[in-house]
């Protein structure tokens, strides 16, 4: 049988039905860089939800592609894995309800200060705390910029229009038509005309530290940045410096520059940040829906078939060539 190698885990019952078609490598307990490179080398087919280090894809003869667990490809080194004959797919939209009702989750907590309150609470607080909901502001009747209209992107803005009666700016791919209720500008029109700006961009040669002191300057003292894409896309040292200075008013904060944060990270003293662990497109029914269709392109590929999320299609014919030489090679040593 195949070999799959899950990198963490997935759905069970997409895992169930993965084990009556393949051998399934599924680590329960912590593993390093070396067992890593064991796995994948061992593996006809890599499940990825852990980033994939440069350079081991070229040391993986029976590896016929990296089917990432998720939409963002930053995980697997696509260019590495094409030039190998490795098929990479995604999994794009599965998950994007759960991203974008988390992103609202950040920017609300915020904007109501939820998760201070209910520390203070915790901490024996009441009457300071009633007199500093004065200053509460709501999303109804602010502005909301976006950064990326993917499927992501359009789910914000769905849910900030119709269910805030929000004002609702992006900026997007070029080729895309206008949507009711969305206008289109460049980023320093969204950044500065937006009072919470969400950032749903791939992270890209394009996109890394885009979001650096003079973007953060432009949504000024009363925004608020909420990031639901990768860490990479900000500059993490101006985004400290003006969450530090009051350039901007707080942030809401899913994914970092490394993860996990140092013990020690200046996010974690700052009373006017939000943070969760990279879980914002982690639900029940996301983690089955991605599971069932990454499975899917799993058993297509071991079954010969072009999966039907493949992201780097320019690279198809080689990698079509590769796996009939696999197949060749797989033949000859069963006779």
């Amino acid at each position: 049988m195949p070999t799959v190698f899950l990198t963490d885990a997935i759905d069970p019952g997409a895992e169930r039905t993965l084990r009556c078609h393949a051998t399934v490598i599924a680590p329960r307990e912590p593993y390093g860089l070396d067992a890593l490179a064991d796995f994948l080398a061992r593996s006809d087919v890599v499940v990825v939800r852990r980033r994939l280090p440069p350079g081991l894809l070229a040391e993986c003869p029976r590896l016929r592609a990296a089917v990432r667990h998720g939409a963002g490809l930053d995980f697997i080194p696509v260019d590495e894995a094409s030039r190998c004959g490795i098929a990479v797919t995604n999994v794009p939209g599965a998950n994007a309800d759960c991203v974008a009702e988390h992103a609202i989750g950040l920017a609300l907590s915020l904007c109501r200060r939820i998760a201070a309150f209910d520390r203070g609470i915790r901490e024996g607080r009441w009457g300071d705390l009633r007199e500093a909901a004065v200053k509460l502001t709501t999303l109804g009747g602010l502005s909301a910029g976006i950064v990326g209209f993917g499927r992501i992107g359009e789910r914000i803005a769905a849910i900030c229009r119709d269910g805030f009666g929000m004002e609702v700016r992006a900026v997007a791919r070029p080729g895309y038509s206008e949507r009711e209720g969305v206008s289109f500008h460049d980023l320093d029109t969204v950044m500065k005309e937006s009072d919470v700006v969400f950032l749903a961009c791939p992270l890209t040669p394009q996109t890394a530290k885009s979001i650096g002191a003079a973007q953060l300057a432009l949504i000024g003292p009363s925004g608020i940045l909420v990031n639901i894409a990768r860490g990479p896309i900000v500059d993490e040292r101006a985004l400290l410096a003006a969450l530090r200075e009051g350039t901007i008013a707080g942030a809401g904060l899913d994914v970092f520059e490394d993860q996990p944060l140092s013990a020690d990270h200046e996010l974690k003293g700052m009373t006017n940040v939000v943070m969760t662990p990279h879980v914002a497109g982690i639900s029940q029914a996301s983690m089955k829906a991605m599971s069932a269709v990454a499975v899917a392109d799993t058993l297509a590929i071991l079954g010969g078939e072009r999966p039907r999320h493949l992201a780097n299609e320019t690279a198809w014919p080689a990698i079509r060539a590769r796996w009939d030489g696999l197949d060749r090679v797989s033949a000859d040593t069963k006779r």
